[in-house]
């Protein structure tokens, strides 16, 4: 007989659901000032819900396709904070570009649901779930500015790339399927194990599975649609994009090949390493004639997945715990860095060119400070964040006998830092331009946040390494 599922474990995310019904509700039958309440709303529970996150207990349900351990909660913290910010930052910018409608915070949180259940994916049907709830609610927040022409052709780039790599995953699966006769993870590591070893079939099965995953991490050669989308987008939107949906998507790489594919490491390792080596270079090598500042972040968000991947292609604990600490420290580097980008208005109007910056030293030299500490981070500069995230996964590569892999890593990171090093130079040596309209309250204190804990994370390495630590340890 079939147990009764436990819906204490997925408490979180029917907490969400609720919410969302609730909050539609509210904007629906409320006049356009409710806009503010529901994204305040919205904030308040994606944090409640981030508590229950930390407060809950471990287990699985649903006859195993939903987990709940240690590396899940982990995730789920940082996806929910990221989702949190992403809605503090869209309110200001929306109502100014008189776009604002409820209904955006309220997708976010539908996209934050399918990010969960992705994290707690525990067979390849739960897998799918999660990530079409969340890309049928990313299709439309990126063509959410329905009057601008830009950000209509990146929701349409996404939606049909985006069903191009939800088809690929479903053939992988089925082709995984046919060739262990499992859709649960521990079943389908059972039968490979048995196999001695991996079958054409399966091996075909693993890289359709890869291939789907690695749009969603916009690891090259499947990162087409990030430039364009990133750019065409309004940008909290992208600002958006470049966190959470991204650290869910690594989050469900990470368990699909480790608790499914671990006993055929060797095939996977291969894919997993190439697109970690491409993602790197390409990230160094496309940003530097970059103008558009969105489209230079697309570009850095590529190369620091690819920066993640190292980690996840040695397929040890020590790359897992590396590359934990690192999407933590990508997130309070990301959500600064587009505090400032949203933040860039200049007579009314939104600017997105690396040059406005100029001279923002003298016009606003707390701003240009806080981002230049950001820049050094992105650039893997020590003693910020970003060279912690680097040393443990280029570490963890190391230690698994993938010494090339590290040295190009290192060396893509030098040729990364020039851009990085560019804006510091535009912004505390050119001259200025005009300064930017006042930053709003929410924005400065997303800056303020991430530049502390950027410049200070040395000091909150112990504790978040030890949580880390214990999350990794629970995928072996």
């Amino acid at each position: 007989m079939t147990a009764f599922p436990d819906f204490a474990l997925a408490g979180p995310e029917l907490l969400l659901a609720a919410g969302a019904l609730l909050l539609l509700l509210i904007g629906a039958y409320g006049s356009e000032k409710r806009s503010s309440l529901v994204s305040g709303l919205s904030v308040l529970l994606l944090l409640v819900a981030a508590v229950a996150v930390v407060i809950g207990r471990d287990g699985s349900t649903f006859g195993g396709a939903f987990v709940v351990d240690g590396f899940a909660r982990f995730l789920k913290v940082l996806v929910l904070i990221g989702s949190a910010v992403a809605v503090v930052m869209t309110q200001r910018f929306a109502v100014a570009e008189k776009f604002f409608h409820f209904e955006l915070p309220v997708l976010i949180v539908l996209a934050t649901i399918g990010m969960l259940l992705m994290i707690s994916a525990g067979d390849l049907i739960a897998v799918y779930l999660g990530l079409e709830l969340q890309s049928l609610a990313l299709y439309v927040v990126a063509s959410f500015h329905r009057d601008d022409g830009r950000s209509t052709e990146a929701g349409l780039k996404y939606f049909v790339l985006g069903a191009l790599s939800s088809g690929m995953l479903l053939y992988g699966a089925s082709l995984i399927y046919g060739f262990t006769g499992h859709v649960d993870f521990a079943g389908i590591a059972a039968a490979a194990a048995a196999g001695g070893s991996t079958s054409l079939g399966l091996t075909f099965g693993i890289v359709f599975v890869a291939t789907g995953i690695a749009f969603k991490v916009s690891a090259v050669p499947f990162h087409m649609w990030t430039p364009d989308v990133y750019e065409g987008a309004p940008t909290p939107v992208t600002a958006f994009f470049a966190a959470a949906p991204k650290i869910a998507a690594m989050a469900l790489f990470v368990r699909v090949v480790m608790e499914a594919l671990g006993p055929v490491k060797a095939e996977w390792q291969q894919i997993v390493a190439f697109m970690s080596l491409a993602s790197m270079i390409l990230g160094a090598f496309a940003a530097i004639g970059q103008r558009n500042i969105k489209r230079l972040m697309a570009y850095s968000s590529i190369g620091h997945m690819g920066y993640a991947l190292v980690g996840l292609a040695a397929g040890s604990e020590a790359g897992i715990y590396g590359i934990l600490i690192y999407l933590a420290t990508y997130l309070a580097m990301t959500a600064g860095a587009f505090a400032v980008i949203l933040s860039m208005r200049r007579d009314g109007a939104m600017t997105e060119d690396i040059e406005s910056l100029a001279g923002l030293s003298r016009t606003n030299p707390t701003v240009a400070y806080l981002l230049g500490i950001i820049m050094f981070s992105l650039a893997g500069i020590p003693p910020f964040a970003g060279f912690f995230g680097k040393y443990f996964v280029f570490a963890a590569a190391i230690n698994a006998g993938l010494y090339w892999l590290a040295v190009i890593g290192i060396l893509s990171s030098v040729v990364g830092a020039y851009y990085y090093l560019r804006i510091v130079k535009i912004m505390f040596l050119d001259e200025p331009k005009g300064a930017f309209e006042p930053m709003g309250g929410e924005m400065k204190a997303v800056l303020g946040i991430s530049g502390l804990f950027v410049a200070a994370f040395a000091l909150v390495l112990g504790p978040l390494g030890d949580a880390a630590l214990a999350a990794a340890r629970t995928l072996f």
